[in-house]
């Protein structure tokens, strides 16, 4: 099975880092981002988001297929990167420090 539904073919060189199934997993992928890859990432998924999100809404959230449970996990690394991307240019939240947080709960699925 393809790591992603094929209409989203041309998103596929982002999978492998970015299809992360945890926030603390894409937090990580984040943090060990640079700028220029989480932009690269963001200007190729932003334009396809509302596509995603259409094709995403078809399907029963509670049993999506696995190529498009790892498209919606590449939306929430999309929305992770989002900050980074468009306000701080940095991977990090400024003046922050080593202040770091936990998460507690997941977006399902």
């Amino acid at each position: 099975m393809s790591k992603l539904p094929e209409q989203f073919a041309d998103l596929a060189p982002f999978a492998q880092s970015w299809c992360r199934p945890t926030e603390r997993e894409r937090y990580a992928q984040r943090m060990a981002s640079t700028i220029e890859q989480m932009q690269a990432f963001y200007d190729a998924v932003v334009p396809r988001a509302e596509e995603a999100m259409t094709y995403l809404d078809q399907l029963p959230l509670d049993s999506l297929p696995e190529d498009a449970t790892n498209l919606l996990h590449l939306l929430y690394s999309m929305i992770q990167v989002s900050f980074p991307v468009e306000v701080w240019r940095q991977p990090r939240v400024p003046d922050t420090g080593s202040a770091s947080f936990d998460c507690f709960t997941e977006p399902v699925p």
